[in-house]
């Protein structure tokens, strides 16, 4: 009989272990799955019309969709605790952000495909504007094209430290990669964001004996940084997060036994999806892109990771009409998808970033799983409180690649 789309008690004991527990029950067989992210999928009421950005959208065919399928909400770490895109991505692939944490700088560099050691330090860093007292008035200097990035990244790249090899790679628009590389390095680094404008940016502390000389690096950096970028605003600073060195982790393809390949356009999803084995596809940089993509690889794998960016930047804009105009472009592209005929199509996010906010949220973020064996649930619609009243109920992140696989047809039983 095929697996229900119910989440089972055991799954919900096993936090942290559910690579461990899946992967002998895993089998072979032809079943497509597509995963959609939107990024910052999640919002909240407008005070205006106390109505989110989905309640909001006109979004037929996601309704139309969600009336069909499994619905829920998905929490990426633990109540209250508000998920980066790095621990929200890992979740919706089966990994536990608290077994397997990855700092973004990693992320970035692995995205950019940078040769990245074992032993190497990366940071994300953003380029951002600081004013006359030293003050952060915009944490994205205005989100500065790719090609501006470019060319203040080769100012920075004449940096010299002590003892270590120092890598600038531009990402895109105001972000880059900082990596140092050189013997006795740490990468148990606070980072350099106050995440929050009017404050100075913060000096970066060893968090463990063996990160205290790395500590010095990057401060030194951050200092000539400024220094090399003080007439070129506004990007006269840099803020530096998510420092760590590259980590081991289970490969997707092995675990799941699935030919499995990414599509996004935006780097750090891509490193994301290298670090855990998945092929990358090369797209083009806008979300027709992308199915254009999918479309011309349906054959050669089995399940794809597919990443829409444009709902969170629109959330951390603190843009609300932005980002419901950006659920409706995604809506229109449903069609397109289902037309392919996979087998089993998740839709969900993986953080919330509430336009009230500007930023990312810890609320949990809607989820829509559809198959031929999934049956429907009394949701008709997609959004945070008609999906709170759906079958899946609240979803720990890393459950949901146990229910596409057993809806994939791709899990045998569990004990005699």
């Amino acid at each position: 009989m095929p697996a229900s789309c119910e989440p089972s008690a055991i799954f919900l004991r096993y936090t942290g272990l559910v690579l461990d527990l899946i992967s002998p029950l895993v089998v072979t067989g032809n079943s497509k799955i597509v995963l959609l992210s939107l990024d910052g999928l999640a919002g909240l009421p407008d005070p205006q019309t106390g109505k989110s950005e989905l309640e909001t959208a006109r979004l037929p065919h996601l309704n139309a969709l969600a009336a069909r399928a499994a619905c829920g909400l998905i929490r990426h770490v633990a109540p209250g605790i508000t998920p980066g895109s790095g621990p929200g991505h890992l979740g919706l692939f089966g990994y536990d952000p608290l077994t397997y944490p990855v700092g973004r700088g990693v992320l970035e560099a692995l995205g950019i495909e940078f040769d990245l050691r074992p032993d190497d330090v990366a940071a994300r860093g953003n380029f951002c504007t600081v004013d006359a007292h030293g003050l952060i008035s915009d944490r994205r200097a205005g989100r500065i094209t790719t090609e501006t990035c470019m060319r203040l990244t080769d100012r920075l790249r004449g940096i010299r430290l002590p003892g270590v090899e120092v890598f600038v790679e531009p990402v895109k628009e105001h972000r880059f990669a900082l990596v140092l590389r050189g013997g006795g390095l740490g990468g148990r680094l606070s980072e350099t964001d106050p995440q929050a404008l009017g404050k100075a940016p913060l000096p970066v502390r060893a968090l463990d004996p063996g990160s205290e000389r790395t500590a010095g690096l990057a401060n030194t950096f951050v200092e000539e940084s400024h220094r090399r970028l003080a007439e070129a605003a506004p990007a006269n600073m840099v803020l530096l997060r998510g420092f760590d060195q590259l980590p081991q982790l289970p490969r997707f393809p092995d675990v799941f036994r699935l030919r499995a390949a990414a599509i996004a356009a935006y780097p750090m999803y891509r490193g994301l999806a290298r670090l855990v084995g998945m092929e990358v596809l090369k797209t083009g940089a806008t979300f027709a892109d992308e199915i254009g993509t999918l479309r011309q690889h349906w054959e050669a794998y089995d399940f794809f990771f597919v990443h829409y960016k444009d709902t969170d930047k629109a959330g951390e804009d603190g843009d609300f009409d932005a980002k419901v105009d950006a659920l409706e472009r995604f809506d229109a592209f449903v069609p397109e998808i289902q037309a392919l005929g996979p087998d089993v199509l998740v839709v969900t996010g993986d953080h919330a970033s509430p336009a009230v906010l500007a930023g990312h949220g810890w609320q949990p973020v809607p989820v829509v799983l559809w198959s031929r064996y999934c049956g429907a649930d009394p949701v008709s619609t997609f959004s945070e409180r008609a999906c709170a009243a759906g079958s899946l109920g609240v979803l720990a992140a890393q459950h949901l690649m146990p229910l596409v696989m057993a809806n994939a047809l791709r899990l045998t039983k569990f004990g005699a």
